[in-house]
């Protein structure tokens, strides 16, 4: 018997329970992993209480990333082994599949090989945000040597991977917080300028250091109205990419009146993640910064599989700098 977390209503953190079930064999194309660090997303919330773009079909599972190894190897699938230490892609719906247990069925196509001495916790926070920044920097060649990056929330895991991401392509990372305490922090991580938007005019400041010319691409996962003072620091010609919705208030769309002529996006992980040929760049991108250093997942802090709704209320405090993790005990 596998312990997989699960939930039968939508709600607070309360509502997740550890249940043990028998998760059967893995059917073709499949695999089996014996799961040993789970990395925790913001997603994962918004699904467990019902505000995420699909519904969840209940009673569900959930999660998207974990690390671990191989232990059974479906019909058809080729180039694992049983014992491989393993890593899971976000490539799949939480309805279908779900990373939050000790044993988990999870597509083959969305597993990747694990460097033996990459450790589980850090293997569990790399993929969903570096995948995450390298589609939006990245692929489609959108953001170039010297370009300023505007990258706001910043101490989170994606913000931390933006910012790391801007340093490999020779951009020019600029991170925001509202906290004057993690300021240093995203300092330490790269960035080479850090905005404290409760202390700070950001276009004011976002003027001073581009002297007048605005970011090339300004990535924001919070939306709502405060996007329009977002628009005001892009470059003509730039781009706003909205990648979440941390504020749930309507976000408006930026007109020419007042702003630089500029594109404005929505954009999800997905967009990668589901196009094989896409996620094989994106894999070896990650993959190459695994082997140099460059990629350096910060874990904040971990938790017990069994304190899981403590871990989900830890990541709503928004507190962290870096990545949630959650160990597996065996």
């Amino acid at each position: 018997m596998a312990k997989v977390v699960q939930f039968d209503k939508t709600g607070g953190p309360e509502v997740l329970e550890l249940r043990e079930i028998d998760v059967g064999a893995p059917g073709p194309g499949e695999l089996c992993i014996k799961v040993h660090a789970i990395g925790l997303n913001r997603a994962e919330i918004m699904y467990r209480e019902g505000a995420y773009f699909y519904p969840p079909l209940l009673p569900s599972s959930l999660g998207y990333e974990a690390a671990g190894h191989v232990e059974a190897v479906g019909e058809g699938v080729s180039g694992f082994a049983v014992g491989d230490p393993v890593s899971v892609l976000p490539t799949f719906l939480q309805t279908e599949y779900g990373t939050y247990g000790d044993h988990v069925l999870i597509p083959a196509a969305s597993v990747v090989a694990r460097p033996p001495d990459l450790a589980p916790e850090k293997a569990a926070a790399v993929w969903m945000a570096h995948l995450t920044a390298y589609g939006a920097l990245v692929e489609d060649d959108r953001t170039r040597p010297g370009d300023h990056v505007l990258i706001t929330a910043a101490s989170g895991s994606v913000g931390l991977a933006a910012i790391r991401t801007a340093q490999r392509i020779g951009a020019v990372p600029i991170a925001t917080t509202r906290s004057r305490g993690k300021k240093e922090r995203l300092l330490e991580a790269g960035a080479s300028h850090v905005i404290v938007t409760d202390d700070e005019n950001l276009d004011d400041r976002v003027k001073d250091i581009t002297e007048g010319g605005g970011v090339r691409l300004a990535f924001d996962p919070v939306a709502g109205p405060q996007v329009e003072t977002l628009a005001k620091t892009v470059s003509p010609g730039g781009q706003l990419v909205v990648y979440g919705a941390l504020d749930p208030r309507p976000t408006p769309l930026p007109n020419a009146k007042g702003f630089p002529a500029l594109s404005t996006r929505t954009y999800a992980v997905f967009e990668i993640t589901t196009d094989p040929a896409r996620l094989a760049r994106g894999v070896a991108f990650v993959n190459a910064g695994l082997a140099t250093g460059a990629v350096t997942p910060t874990i904040d802090t971990t938790f017990d599989l069994a304190d899981i709704a403590d871990a989900h209320r830890y990541m709503e405090g928004n507190s962290q700098i870096g990545k949630i993790v959650v160990t597996v005990p065996h």
